[in-house]
């Protein structure tokens, strides 16, 4: 693994692979496995992914938007698409690009089958979303009838799946929670299925799921995070590895003087003589002025810098006053060791929102 001699985030292919072979030995033989790579595969780049997990085997893919799915099928993704948002402007698209759809209530129930009537599709592949408790997107238990009613009435689409999503898997301190969200899930489809007179696939295991509630995983699971290398707790992160190192390198060292100040609007004044270093990587890369005036921090030579005054758009300046470096030496942002979690927890904040905020502007390099 060479130096980095500008900004870039490394995507270590071989810890994705470990990442899916051990979700994937929590499963039964015959469950399938959904692979989340919505919002440029968790900040990383979701062609390179998805080609990269197609081969490994997966049997689905999950993204948030019509768009996302058109990317992969462009970049040769085979495999089915789930798209986990779909909007009806774009329907005609998504078909086009064989596609299948969320349907999570009725308006967009009936959108889709009019656009999928209009394309002359017979037994279009749809998911049925229903809320058990998170309450964002899906059916509620007491519409079952009124979306058998309409299936019966077209041969337009057919049910591929029906699925949910848990809301706090992770903490097992809503177990009580989780266990009735599992237990509404198994009463819905069970209803569903028998009005339909058909079997589809069922899910609603994410990976803080698939990990702790193995009698939930049914027939399929979908896996976001955990492919990322981030199992929601101390104990799973052990078994996860990082994918992804962002990286850069110091551009300018400058020495202030006591009670001189850094970066706009003066936001950091120097308490004594100290040394300062700019870095070519700011808020318009993914690193929020959240992280600013001393929450985050980056490595440097094994060392770490705390991070001053005001995030920049396009540079960070940070505090090397006890630090031997230089100028060019490589800056770890996060990595393997320091991890996205570490960093985001000091602006009170997830590694979701951190590695998903990564520009696409940062060149990206693949490790095998």
């Amino acid at each position: 693994m060479s130096k980095a001699q500008e900004t870039v985030l490394e995507i270590d292919l071989k810890a994705l692979e470990h990442n899916f072979e051990y979700l994937k030995s929590k499963l039964q033989k015959d469950t399938k496995f959904l692979a989340v790579v919505k919002a440029f595969a968790y900040g990383s780049d979701a062609n390179e992914i998805a080609n990269y997990l197609q081969d490994l085997g997966v049997d689905y893919f999950a993204v948030a938007y019509i768009n996302e799915g058109v990317a992969l099928r462009n970049a040769g993704i085979t495999k089915p698409i789930l798209v986990l948002h779909p909007l009806a402007v774009n329907f005609k698209t998504l078909i086009e690009y064989c596609l299948e759809p969320s349907i999570y209530n009725a308006k967009i129930l009936q959108e889709f089958i009019s656009v999928a009537s209009h394309e002359k599709q017979v037994e279009y592949p749809i998911h049925i979303k229903f809320n058990t408790g998170l309450n964002r997107l899906g059916f509620w238990h007491n519409d079952i009838d009124f979306i058998q009613n309409t299936l019966s009435q077209t041969k337009t689409i057919k049910v591929e799946s029906i699925f949910s999503h848990l809301a706090a898997s992770e903490d097992l301190n809503e177990k009580a929670f989780t266990l009735n969200q599992i237990k509404t899930f198994k009463i819905i489809t069970e209803k569903l299925t028998k009005a339909i007179g058909y079997k589809p696939l069922l899910h609603i295991c994410n990976t803080s799921g698939i990990l702790n509630y193995p009698e939930a995983h049914l027939n399929m699971v979908r896996s976001g995070i955990g492919l990322y290398g981030f199992g929601n707790s101390e104990k799973e992160n052990k078994n996860l590895k990082p994918i992804a190192s962002l990286k850069t390198i110091i551009s300018q060292i400058h020495t202030i003087e006591k009670g001189e100040s850094v970066g706009y609007n003066r936001a950091y004044i120097g308490d004594s003589i100290q040394k300062t270093a700019t870095l070519p990587i700011g808020h318009a890369d993914g690193i929020g002025r959240i992280y600013g005036n001393e929450k985050g921090f980056v490595t440097i030579n094994g060392q770490q810098a705390p991070i001053i005054g005001n995030v920049c758009m396009d540079m960070i300046m940070v505090n090397i006053t006890n630090i031997d470096c230089e100028e060019g030496d490589e800056v770890i942002i996060f990595d393997a060791n320091s991890t996205a979690e570490t960093l985001a927890e000091t602006a009170n904040t997830i590694s979701y929102e951190l590695i998903t905020s990564i520009s696409q502007r940062v060149k990206r390099i693949f490790l095998q």
